[in-house]
């Protein structure tokens, strides 16, 4: 198959009120996922190197020691095994990431 209407996929539970429709080839996944207003994301680290955009809404993201707030349209590179966590506030957040190579987990 290769395509795939994103409103027609269930969502998983990523972590608490964070949620996510996957899909995958052999090497990357793409991942459209929404986080509820005021949802954290622990400090964390896995081996894939994630990029990402901001679709909708603000969100603080700490990659490492460095922290921005980020909007609508920008873009960040966590390179694998670097920390990062980040946060929303009071309005929920859509973003897209892409993994590479593909993550287990997220396949479902």
């Amino acid at each position: 198959m290769y395509f795939y209407d994103p409103s027609e996929r269930p969502s998983k539970v990523l972590a608490p009120g964070i949620h996510a429709r996957t899909f995958w080839g052999k090497k990357m996944l793409i991942a459209a996922v929404d986080l509820d207003p005021n949802t954290r994301l622990p400090r964390h680290s896995h081996p894939h190197e994630q990029l990402g955009n901001v679709i909708q809404g603000q969100m603080e993201l700490t990659i490492g020691e460095e922290t921005r707030l980020l909007q609508p349209g920008d873009v960040y590179i966590i390179p694998g095994g670097v920390e990062h966590e980040a946060h929303t506030f009071d309005e929920a957040v859509k973003v897209i990431d892409v993994f590479s190579p593909a993550r287990e987990e997220y396949k479902y």
